[in-house]
């Protein structure tokens, strides 16, 4: 779908090799939109990823090996030099880089912090020519190059050029009327068993899966949209699924709304700050 890496590189305009921290669902929706438009592009992640919607996230390559969404097909890779054959071929790569390695070892053009991690985890706009994070926690001008606007709302997709991001609420965004009720949590710490798949209709308080014997059930009917993988240990109150209020069980399997107003809002501070050199 991408461009081969070395076209990418040599066409005029272009930023080269694209790389983006994080491979959640976030992420992902950013990835398929920048293959799309024929980036090439590695992704980072975790070796033991906690994202929830993973039926339309990248990072479940670590896993599986391969993961694709909406015809865009991510690779694991073991290292930065496999990273780099993938990416060749037209697909995007998967790397689990925990440490941070693959920046300096693949001198990307553009580099994208999609970890969603609330604040900064240590980018710098010194890692690439073009720098962006994606929502709270980075300072445009300062830290990075830009930042996109991630809270549901008028601003959200928006490009911050200077300042940062809306601040973190720590409510969910509302969808149908239903915000905290969508979230599911981990009621103790310990290994997850699910009961049920990502993309089941649940009623409010069936049980959507145990930690350690006590149950985690469903605050109000819908779709589940998102649930960590089966055998992942939590910790206590951690976010580990969500219920679609729309039930709308398709959009368990494409790029959400929010994800698509990301990455155009990615697309455009990248192409913004090339031009402008």
């Amino acid at each position: 779908m991408s461009l081969p890496l070395r076209e990418a590189e040599e066409r005029p305009g272009f930023p080269g090799l694209v790389l983006v921290k994080g491979a959640g669902d976030l992420a992902t929706g950013c990835a398929v939109r920048l293959a799309r438009c024929g980036f090439a592009l590695v992704m980072t992640e975790l070796a033991n990823p906690t994202t929830l919607r993973r039926t339309v996230a990248f990072s479940e390559a670590v896993h599986d090996a391969e993961a694709v969404v909406e015809g865009v097909r991510a690779r694991r890779a073991r290292d930065t030099a496999e990273a780099r054959g993938i990416v060749a071929s037209g697909d995007v790569a998967v790397l689990v880089d925990p440490e941070g390695r693959a920046v300096a070892e693949l001198e990307p053009g553009v580099v994208v912090d999609a970890r969603m991690a609330k604040r900064n985890l240590g980018t710098s706009r010194r890692e690439a020519p073009i720098v962006i994070g994606l929502g709270p926690g980075f300072s445009a001008g300062d830290e990075v190059h830009a930042v996109v606007e991630t809270n549901r709302g008028h601003a959200l997709g928006s490009v911050v050029l200077a300042g940062e991001a809306e601040p973190n609420t720590g409510v969910p965004g509302e969808i149908a009327g239903y915000d905290v009720e969508r979230l599911l949590r981990a009621p103790v710490a310990g290994r997850l068993s699910a009961r049920r798949r990502i993309a089941d209709r649940v009623d409010a308080g069936d049980v959507v899966a145990e930690v350690e014997g006590e149950p985690v059930r469903a605050q109000i009917a819908g779709v589940l949209r998102g649930l960590v993988r089966d055998a992942s240990v939590v910790r206590r109150g951690q976010k580990i699924g969500d219920v679609d209020p729309r039930a709308r069980r398709e959009h368990c399997f494409t790029v959400s709304d929010k994800a698509r107003a990301v990455a155009g809002g990615v697309l455009e501070a990248m192409l913004y700050l090339s031009r402008r050199g």
